[in-house]
């Protein structure tokens, strides 16, 4: 995969990050209390992060293992 899709991949991870914590933010400091709606698009959008983050480190360290466990061919 390219360069620029793992920076649009974790861009976009961080963003949303981002979003949920200004978005509890300015819950709690106009309305004083956070809507369930809120809560609930907090909650997908740290789903969400922790799968690109956490998908992308397993795929690597999956790769890594299977690639030293392959052994060369050998010509007869």
């Amino acid at each position: 995969m390219s360069a620029t899709f793992h920076l649009t991949q974790y861009a976009c991870a961080v963003l949303l990050i981002v979003n949920s914590i200004a978005l509890a933010t300015y819950q709690t400091v106009v309305v004083d209390n956070i809507a369930q709606g809120v809560l609930w698009y907090i909650a997908q959008a740290f789903l969400l992060a922790g799968s690109i983050f956490g998908l992308d480190y397993y795929v690597k360290l999956l790769s890594r293992s299977h690639d030293s466990h392959i052994a060369p061919s050998h010509r007869s």
